[in-house]
């Protein structure tokens, strides 16, 4: 078994690599795809299992307890470039001319007679070498000419192969995708390390509900709200925007403008339940942005029912609504309503 390693300990969660991996562009990457991205590995089981070193093993049953995994890898010939990637990076799984899938790397160490138990390779084939399991993982369906905007590529480019991405050209994507990592949410304090991960039966390729649930509520990626937050931020100019982590998780927009800073969360329904959602998180963020925030703001796809509106106006917090394909319209809080919620969010202490 190549590899003595168990898995290559994780760098920190806001730093996180960006790997571009074809997946579904071929009959026998749509094969493999099958066999361990649409349902999870028994890696426990004997077959599996009697090809991992005892750290290789350990690893995985540290980060997946169930003894279950979703797997990828590469073959030799990326070596260098998988030498790079570590536990809490974001991969990208693409084919078709889409980001079909996103996941968080898990374990990862190279192990050709494990990987040929899950991807027999064809006659005279390649085996794979490196193999990774993945901490979360969830379907998209990201247009290339999206992620191109994202990372600064020409809209035409086809990402025919293996990328490793990092700095800030991987930030943007991993930000602009509103991508989300267990590890980010681990070391920000937001969940506990030892918290168990449960995996619910991941969606069919066309619907577009949550493949993965876990505490504080954040999900690795929601196509939906991503979307919208693409499009919104399309239509800024002279501000910055980013994101920042803390114990209450991490938040979709921090935006610096000539108006002041603005924390903006974004909600892919307008349902009461999204509703109160996005006040519950506001509320909560606002309590450790660094430096003073002028406006906490909700961003919804159409605009919202009265009874929705007033509660958020109620606690100072602004509405931005989708009027059409790249049209915004504001309808701001009460001024009087905003002063008073904001000398409620500046003088809570947050507690660790």
């Amino acid at each position: 078994m190549e590899g003595p390693q168990a898995g290559r300990p994780a760098r920190s969660g806001l730093a996180a690599r960006l790997l571009v991996s074809p997946a579904f562009g071929s009959a026998e990457s749509r094969r493999h795809w099958k066999d361990t991205l649409d349902q999870p590995v028994p890696f426990t089981e004997p077959r599996y299992a009697q090809r991992l070193t005892d750290g290789q093993l350990g690893r995985l049953k540290e980060l997946h307890p169930d003894g279950r995994a979703r797997f990828w890898g590469a073959t030799s010939r990326h070596d260098g470039k998988m030498e790079k990637v570590s536990t809490g990076d974001v991969v990208l799984f693409t084919g078709k001319n889409h980001v079909r899938a996103i996941g968080e790397i898990g374990a990862i160490f190279q192990n050709s007679s494990f990987a040929d138990v899950m991807w027999p390779p064809n006659v005279g084939g390649e085996s794979w070498r490196t193999v990774f399991s993945l901490r979360q993982f969830g379907l998209a369906e990201v247009p290339y000419t999206t992620l191109s905007t994202l990372l600064g590529y020409k809209s035409n480019f086809q990402y025919p192969g293996q990328l490793v991405l990092s700095g800030e050209r991987a930030r943007a994507a991993i930000d602009g995708l509103l991508v989300t990592t267990r590890t980010a949410l681990e070391e920000a304090g937001a969940v506990e390390s030892s918290c168990t991960l449960r995996e619910l039966a991941v969606e069919r390729q066309h619907t577009r509900s949550k493949a993965v649930e876990r505490v504080a509520q954040q999900v690795l990626f929601n196509r939906d709200e991503s979307a919208l937050v693409i499009e919104f931020c399309g239509t800024l100019t002279d501000t910055t925007t980013k994101r920042f982590a803390s114990t209450a998780g991490i938040c979709d927009i921090l935006l610096d403008g000539p108006d002041g800073r603005e924390l903006i969360e974004a909600k892919s329904r307008v349902e009461r339940s999204y509703v109160r959602e996005a006040l519950a998180q506001l509320l909560d963020y606002a309590r450790y942005v660094p430096g003073e925030v002028g406006r906490l703001t909700a961003l919804f796809p159409q605009p919202l029912e009265p009874k929705e509106r007033n509660l958020l106006h109620h606690y100072g917090i602004d509405i931005i609504h989708r009027l059409a394909p790249g049209v915004f319209e504001r309808v701001p809080a009460p001024g009087q309503a905003r002063e008073q919620m904001r000398g409620v969010w500046e003088s809570s202490e947050p507690s660790h």
